[in-house]
């Protein structure tokens, strides 16, 4: 048999047999027109071979990887262009030696290049690691390293390189497909409110808020965050893609409709591999009865997902007796303004949460919450002191009312980290992660502390714990930052600069991104890029300055990290004072 070298280049339509399913002839004819009008163009252009079509594929030979690759990118980029995304490919591409039979070609080089294509992001490129060696410095395109990856049939790990048209995937966060924990894990949507009334919405939510955090305190359970749940809330989801971007088994979903003082609940666990239905159930209660509709939920699903523990534990959901309705609303009104982290949404958020202590006063939570609303308001020009005392006393109040609620620590945590006493915020937010391990907010603000307080290594493993269990979170640019001030004390600055580009993809304006991003740069020697980066922080924050960015209340606590920040933000251009 003729053997030889091949750079091997496998792609495949995403979706195709659901949109054949839902428009065969459409569908076929967009494949066909794609077909003609760009692939077989851009292939013969680029000194390709077509193998042979596989239905939705296709299999490419090329003498060259630099060919390989640029016509791969080139399908990409123009697939990205168009106004019609109906069709969208992922492409696996490999070096290797192939054996020719006829026209066809076989062997181990062909088989990997078929798994880096199942690999690959919709619209996006995986190469294996020869084919990135065979690369080097030729073409102006960056691969990004994901890793190794164990894949079927190949009794090797496969190194993986990824493009995705973009400026690249951060180290601590990537977009692969999440293996599923060992322990049972579950995603919470958001409540559809069924009710008519657009202000009913907070009910809704705090139906599942409270579901989430009942079993959050399961600990046998890999509970996915509210943050990253409900960013499904303006959407209508397919719960398997659901289970498959949050990285979990089964999707708990549900439906209020609310009339004076009735409620009807709805709620219905599914797999989320095959979208078959576990449970489901319908309650039609007084709202007075809104909490014994909740527990009763929280059980059936833990009942159907591990029978054999809720036996063995004999589990009922035990906790502190349900405060005044009201109350409770005003707490889930004020989470979600504390969410929007902007003055006006803190302030309102304090009011809510003042008004739920002032309804019923012995309602811990309420207090726990006001404490780190409280706190808060540093950023907004309080005075540090006196606003982190009255916050430290509220948050002692909340654990005299009752001291396993996670959140009076977490707050305690978020203060004492303004004040610098890193070790104190540590044994706070660990305190928190104890009493509930699936608060993905505690462990990114661990991450603060651990950061900055010369624990650099174990900072950016909570960032990966953090952002695993809320995966599309809102404020994951946070995290990431604080990942990229460990990487800086770590002098992995590389690795900063790869974080905080991500971090400002998702907030531009992010000043203390921009900072650190700087001082990474002029670390490696690129003091052009730190100059640009300055003189956009002082665009945006005009008042900044050495003195109160690198020596203010939250800073490294090693001498060492915080002047070699400084010495390389004094290169960079950033004034003194």
């Amino acid at each position: 048999m003729e053997r030889r070298l091949a750079a091997i280049f496998v792609a495949d339509v995403v979706g195709y047999s659901k949109q054949m399913a839902a428009d065969e002839v459409g569908t076929l004819n967009a494949l066909k027109s794609h077909r003609a009008e760009l692939f077989d163009p851009l292939i013969s252009k680029h000194n390709g071979r077509i193998v042979k079509l596989m239905g939705d594929g296709v299999l490419v030979e090329f003498t060259s990887v630099v060919d390989a690759v640029t016509c791969a990118v080139a399908i990409q980029t123009a697939l990205r262009k168009e106004d019609d995304r109906s069709i969208t490919l992922r492409i696996g591409i490999n070096l290797g030696d192939v054996i020719i039979d006829d026209e066809d070609i076989y062997g181990d080089g062909v088989n990997v290049a078929a798994r880096l294509e199942t690999l690959a992001e919709p619209g996006g490129i995986c190469i294996s690691s020869i084919v990135h060696e065979s690369l080097g410095n030729r073409l102006d395109v960056e691969f990004r390293n994901a890793g190794e990856h164990t894949v079927k049939n190949i009794d090797r790990p496969i190194q993986v390189y990824r493009w995705n048209n973009t400026k690249g995937l951060d180290p601590v966060t990537t977009t692969e497909p999440l293996s599923l924990p060992e322990k049972p894990s579950i995603a919470v949507l958001p409540f559809n409110n069924l009710s008519g009334d657009p202000d009913q919405d907070f009910f809704a939510d705090g139906m599942a808020e409270d579901i989430i955090t009942a079993l959050s305190k399961l600990r046998w359970f890999f509970v996915i965050a509210r943050n990253s749940t409900f960013t499904y809330k303006v959407d209508s989801p397919d719960v398997r893609q659901v289970a498959r971007e949050l990285g979990v088994r089964y999707v708990l979903e549900g439906s209020v409709r609310k009339a004076g003082n009735r409620v009807r609940i709805a709620a219905q666990l599914i797999d989320g591999a095959s979208g078959n239905h576990i449970w489901a159930e319908r309650y039609d209660r007084q709202v007075a009865d809104i909490f014994a509709v909740q527990d009763d939920i929280t059980q059936n699903v833990v009942s159907a997902i591990e029978p054999q523990l809720y036996a063995a534990e004999n589990l009922r959901i035990q906790s502190t007796p349900r405060e005044n309705l009201d109350a409770w609303g005003c707490v889930i009104r004020g989470l979600w303004h504390l969410g929007r982290y902007t003055k006006d949404d803190t302030e309102q958020a304090r009011q809510l949460l003042r008004q739920a202590t002032d309804l019923s006063p012995h309602y811990a939570k309420a207090h726990s919450v006001l404490a780190f609303a409280e706190s808060r308001m540093v950023f907004f020009g309080g005075d540090w002191d006196s606003v982190l005392s009255a916050a430290r006393q509220i948050a002692q109040t909340a654990r005299e009312l009752d001291d396993d609620d996670p959140w009076s620590y977490f707050s305690s945590g978020y203060i004492e980290c303004f004040t610098g006493r890193y070790e104190d915020a540590i044994a706070w937010y660990r305190r928190a992660i104890e009493l509930n391990e699936n608060f993905a907010l505690a462990h990114g603000n661990l991450a603060v502390a651990l950061a900055f307080g010369g624990h650099p290594d174990a900072a950016i493993e909570a960032v990966e714990r953090s952002i695993r269990m809320s995966p599309r979170d809102p404020f994951n640019f946070a995290y990431l930052h604080f990942a990229a001030v460990a990487y800086f004390a770590a002098e992995r600055y590389a690795e900063g600069i790869a974080c905080e580009e991500n971090a400002l993809r998702e907030r531009a304006n992010f000043a203390p991104a921009l900072r650190c991003l700087a001082a990474c740069h002029v670390s490696l020697g690129q003091l052009d890029k730190a100059r640009d980066v300055v003189a956009e922080v002082l665009r945006l924050a005009p008042e900044s300055s050495i003195k109160k960015d690198v020596y203010g209340q939250v800073a490294y606590a090693r001498a060492s990290d915080r002047e070699r920040y400084a010495t390389a933000l004094r290169k960079a251009g950033l004034p003194e004072e």
